[in-house]
């Protein structure tokens, strides 16, 4: 009776449609961790040097023709695809699936009752990130109402592979998205701008400032994450009144007191623009099914 995890997420078979960043980092990093099995995942893509790449390195994964036939005999089913793809690719692997199937959404703009709509599976929208490509970080999940308990927990062992699975309210999914996805890309800005200031003021070689920067992150994070520590705590503990490091947080406050307020509402005003087109194209999908016009 030794099938727990390879009953849950080896030995299921799986799809997915969209072998972009993130549809080919999550099967890299599913397979990777030994929660899938390269035999039993079939990947499809509109670009399909992407897909063959994948096949190289995973022996045994195999390039479905369409999504359809990557959809037709998945027990899971992940969606990988832009916003903007979104209805021609439910239209199509619709007619395939059946109850018993879960379909798994990693894009944000895309809701879930869009995809029950759409789709006659079960539903889950989880939002991934890149560093769960070295089995860190978040993934946000989302359940539709569909979902029985045991899918929910088949799902959560899935992704707590790879990443610390957190749920969240659908409603929460682009805040959240900023911080747990965006962010990697925010600080990895942040410390190249740290790293290059050292190089300007201090003449120091930039390789160099680049690898303390990013050991000083990863040991920020385990502080934060592994011993207890809040943000507010870890300011403290660092700086002295009155010494080089509370001047130079103050300094710092200053210069971005703005920053992230600007940041949220750039993400907040793009995902509502992406919303809208979402909702109308898959409105006028609807639409053309049942007899109007194209």
């Amino acid at each position: 009776m030794k099938r727990t995890r390879e009953k849950e997420g080896r030995w299921m078979k799986v799809g997915f449609i969209g072998t972009g960043s993130m549809g080919s980092l999550l099967v890299g990093a599913f397979i990777d961790a030994g929660a899938m099995l390269p035999a039993n995942v079939a990947v499809s893509s509109r670009t399909p040097s992407k897909a063959e790449a994948l096949t190289r390195r995973y022996p045994g994964l195999r390039l479905a023709p369409s999504n359809a036939d990557a959809a037709r005999d998945a027990d899971l089913l992940f969606l990988c695809v832009k916003p903007s793809d979104f209805r021609a690719v439910l239209t199509e692997i619709a007619p395939v699936l059946h109850t018993g199937q879960i379909a798994v959404s990693i894009t944000s703009p895309v809701k879930l009752e869009q995809l029950e709509r759409a789709l006659p599976c079960k539903v889950a929208k989880v939002i991934p990130s890149i560093v769960n490509k070295a089995k860190a970080g978040a993934s946000l999940a989302m359940w539709g109402t569909r979902l029985a308990p045991e899918d929910r927990n088949r799902l959560t062992e899935l992704f707590s592979t790879i990443s610390r699975p957190v749920e969240i309210r659908e409603d929460d999914v682009r805040a959240a998205s900023d911080i747990s996805s965006c962010g990697p890309a925010f600080f990895a800005f942040l410390l190249g701008e740290f790293a290059d200031a050292a190089v300007r003021h201090a003449g120091m070689e930039r390789g160099k400032a680049e690898t303390l920067a990013a050991e000083m992150l990863l040991g920020t994070a385990r502080l934060l994450v592994e011993q207890g520590f809040s943000t507010q705590e870890l300011q403290t503990r660092v700086s002295v009144p009155g010494g080089i490091t509370a001047a130079a947080l103050d300094a710092l406050r200053a210069s971005t007191a703005e920053a992230f307020p600007s940041v949220f509402r750039v993400t907040h005003e793009k995902f509502a623009e992406d919303l809208a087109k979402v909702e109308a194209s898959l409105r006028e999908s609807g639409d053309t099914e049942k007899g109007g016009s194209p």
